[in-house]
């Protein structure tokens, strides 16, 4: 059973950690703040100091230190991890993501593990790791976005009874990889000018694309378009299964999946009908379109959506 934190008993120094990290997340991740908006304030709180240690990781592997000072501080990282696990994390602590990450994993039971994995992710960043297959990728993929998916169910919890609720953290999981899979089209040509190339070898090598993404126009001879509808649709199988949890969470919860999946989802339309736009700038959703997936996540029309869908396909 989740204990829930009834903000009249958090403290003042707990309260001031859990305003730094929304205000954290308000700036620096648009796209999860406007899901986040439509949890209950415990909830809320908990998953903005879910994404200030995550966003902390992140900025580490992102930064212009070299490489062995990134991961000494990857490693000074895990071992406060290692500090909030074992609750040695006071709420007279000097950091306020850790006196927030704190409260909300006594709050919660949310996997701290997953926070290791998310930090194993991003030293394969530091190390400029590549990848040959879909397999490899996705070994990559869990580290850095399906942990964050687990992480997150520790905090909305299923409903009690919910049907196949045993299957929640891999649904969890799967949604978290195709939330990152869209990432990484929207980000090719980001990551390619900083010397990352995070799509498969061999379906770079398939669609003649192995030459890379630094300028604004394809590769010369290369199929680019047939490259992204490739992946988009291996994407698209990756949210149809991932969707499988949003019955299994309280209305609030399931809406704030629904919004976060639904504004990736419409990047992955915007990719799929351009693909070429990826190669000039940063593809984007306005913030009227934003809040209206959030709405349309908080009135439940998307988890009734995919669950009608998956109820023809079983009568099928």
């Amino acid at each position: 059973m989740i204990r829930t934190v009834d903000s009249a008993h958090v403290s003042a120094p707990v309260l001031a950690a859990y305003s730094y990290c929304e205000a954290v997340t308000g700036q620096q991740a648009r796209n999860f703040a406007y899901g986040i908006r439509l949890l209950p304030t415990p909830k809320r709180r908990a998953m903005s100091a879910l994404y200030a240690f995550s966003r902390r990781v992140d900025d580490i592997g992102d930064g212009a230190l070299a490489n062995d000072v990134k991961v000494a501080r990857l490693e000074d990282t895990r071992s406060l991890l290692g500090r909030i696990r074992e609750d040695a994390v006071g709420e007279d602590d000097t950091d306020p993501v850790a006196v927030a990450l704190a409260h909300a994993s006594r709050a919660f039971p949310i996997p701290l593990g997953g926070l290791d994995e998310l930090i194993d992710g991003v030293q394969m960043d530091v190390r400029g790791e590549t990848y040959e297959t879909w397999d490899d990728l996705k070994v990559y993929c869990r580290c850095v976005a399906g942990a964050i998916g687990r992480l997150s169910l520790g905090v909305f919890g299923t409903e009690p009874g919910a049907h196949g609720a045993e299957r929640a953290p891999e649904y969890a999981d799967t949604l978290g990889l195709a939330l990152q899979l869209t990432n990484i089209l929207r980000d090719v040509r980001e990551d390619a000018e900083g010397g990352r190339t995070y799509l498969p070898a061999d379906d770079l090598a398939k669609f003649g694309c192995s030459a890379g993404f630094n300028g604004p126009t394809p590769p010369e001879g290369s199929d680019f378009a047939g490259l992204v509808h490739f992946e988009v649709r291996r994407a698209r199988a990756l949210f149809a299964e991932g969707y499988r949890l949003l019955p299994m969470l309280d209305r609030r919860s399931g809406a704030c999946v629904a919004a976060m999946a639904g504004i990736y989802r419409r990047l992955l339309d915007r990719i799929e009908r351009e693909p070429e736009a990826v190669l000039r700038g940063r593809v984007s959703l306005p913030g009227r379109e934003k809040a209206y997936v959030a709405v349309r996540g908080l009135s439940g029309l998307d988890t009734r959506r995919h669950a009608s869908r998956r109820t023809v396909r079983r009568r099928a």
